[in-house]
Order: structure tokens, then sequence, then C-alpha cells
């Protein structure tokens, strides 16, 4: 009994001199608060088009929201698919996103993304250089009806809303036109600007600024109502085309698997900038409309366009992200 006593004493003195050794070892670090390190905002395509200049006006007030840089990397190719794949690869943490568009998804590839939040679905701009001598709607439609396959159109790559949104209008219209991909909108304007190309639809935030100093000329917008942003430009229906309608959209996405608190995060975060009222402006100025949604909204959104935009493709043939 003795000897048991004995042990436990020296048990219990020896638990007692650890005490103040215990008490000094730090308690574990807590886990940083997102984001505690730069964010990357991957825009699948050139810069100068209409994802691009989103993901610089969103970057720019989310770095000083965050306090920490917010880094627009253009990795453009294959028709959005270079830059998609790159993110998809990415660690699942929130610290790389994609500024998507329709061409960036397909399918094949929606599943290894998670939507944050719709950043804009906005009407596209139905413009033309002005040397081509078309006014209006009805006189493009009257001029690719007396010229089958003559006149050209851009856009910013295969499966591109700026694509498909013409092969819309040429189906509702019953009319050719010949299509000349780029690797990015940007590039396409310098061609249109030049007189390389005829027309294009493309996202009012890269053709407004030209149209207003007249090297374009602006005909309608694609949306089924009248935009917002730009209210003195007919609608391609209310101008000749009865039964059109598309939107250019662009939104933000990360690799699938990130962590739901992180994309409420980052959702919650992005709304709120949306709400700003500099931001408004500055998006309004490009003609770009904001658009608030949760991650399953946007979800929701995705599935809808990609729908849509599967049957015309299936349909027509169209090989996309080659």
């Amino acid at each position: 009994m003795k000897c048991a006593i004995d042990t436990a004493r020296r048990t219990a003195c020896a638990a007692a001199a650890l005490l103040p050794l215990v008490a000094v070892l730090p308690a574990p670090a807590q886990a940083q608060a997102f984001p505690s390190r730069p964010v990357t905002i991957v825009v699948p395509f050139p810069p100068g088009g209409g994802a691009d200049t989103l993901a610089r006006i969103l970057g720019a007030h989310l770095t000083k929201v965050w306090k920490t840089q917010v880094i627009v990397d253009n990795r453009p190719g294959a028709s959005g698919h270079i830059g998609a794949n790159f993110v998809a690869r990415a660690p699942a943490d929130g610290y790389t996103l994609m500024m998507s568009s329709t061409a960036s998804l397909d399918k094949k590839n929606v599943g290894q993304f998670a939507p944050i939040s719709l950043v804009s679905a906005s009407a596209y701009v139905v413009v033309v250089n002005p040397r081509l001598g078309i006014n209006s709607i009805k006189e493009l439609v009257a001029r690719a009806k007396a010229e089958p396959g003559k006149l050209t159109f851009g856009s910013s790559g295969i499966g591109a809303a700026s694509h498909l949104s013409v092969e819309l209008f040429k189906e509702v219209a019953g009319i050719e036109m010949m299509h000349v991909p780029y690797k990015g909108t940007g590039q396409a304007v310098t061609d249109l600007l030049g007189g390389t190309l005829n027309l294009m639809f493309a996202p009012a935030q890269t053709v407004m600024g030209y149209v207003d100093t007249g090297r374009l000329k602006a005909l309608a917008v694609t949306s089924a109502e009248r935009s917002k942003a730009l209210p003195n430009l007919p609608t391609v229906a209310e101008a000749g085309v009865p039964g059109y309608a598309a939107v250019g959209w662009f939104g933000l996405l990360a690799p699938v698997g990130t962590p739901a608190a992180v994309v409420d995060k980052l959702n919650k975060d992005v709304n709120a900038a949306l709400r700003e009222p500099e931001i408004v402006k500055q998006m309004m100025e490009h003609g770009a409309e904001p658009s608030l949604t949760t991650p399953a909204e946007f979800g929701t959104f995705i599935r809808a366009e990609l729908e849509q935009w599967t049957r015309l493709i299936d349909k027509l043939g169209i090989v996309v992200g080659g």
C-alpha cells in the first residue's frame, strides 16, 4: 500500500512540475480569415474584352476591401478553354478564380467548377464599321440576303456568345454571313475598326467607346428588352427580326470542391461590390448591367444557358474549343 501511495505522490509531483511549462505553451494558431494572400482572377481571353474589363473593375475594388492584391491573369486560347483548364486544375481554396463567359464552359467541363456569382448578363451590341454604309438592322438583313456569305462578322472564339448570338440571328433572319473567330473580343474589335471585319455582336464595354467617337456604328441590342445602360438603342426584335433575343454573361467561378464557407464569402463580397455606386457607374458606363445572384442561382442560370446554346451548337455542328 505504501509503495502505491509513494508512486502516486511521485506522479503527482512530476505532473505539478510540468504545469508551468504547459501553461506557457502557445495556443494553436487560429485559421486565417479568407483571403490572407493575393487572389488571382483568370480571364480566359486576351486583354480588352468584356470579361477582362469586368475582372479589372471588380478586382480593383476587392483589392481595397480585402487589403490584399487581386491579380488579373489573361490566359487566352481554344475559345476560352485553356484558361478554364488552368483554373479547373488549380487548388480548390478560393485563391484562383475565373471570370467566365459562355465560351469557356460546356457540358463536358461545367462540372469542374463551383459557381460563385453572376456579375453581368447584359445585351450585346450589334456594331458595324461605318464605311459599310449600313444604318439599321433591316438594312443589314437586306444586304446579307442580297450578298449571301459576303458580310464578315468577328467573335471572341468559336462557341463564344459573340459567335453564337450571330448564328442565332442568322437562323432567325434567314441569312448567311461569314464567321471570323479570334482569341478574344479585343482583337476582333481591332480588325473591325480597321475594316477587315464588317460587323460584330459585341459586349458593350468593348465597343461603346468607339461608338461614342463615331469609329463604329451601333444598330441595336440583342436583349429581349431595351438595355437600361443603352436605352436609346432598339432591340434586334424591334428593329426588324421579331423573336430574336440573346445576352452575353460574365460571372465568377472557382474550382469544384472549394469550401462552401469560401464560396459564400466570395459571393457576399462580390455582391456587395456590385451594389457600390462607383462600381455600378463604371459598369453602366461600359454598357454592362450588374447582376446579383446566390451561388445556387448562378448555377441554375449556367445550366439554362448551356442547354439553350448546346441545342444550337449541336444543330449547326459547331465544334467548340478548337
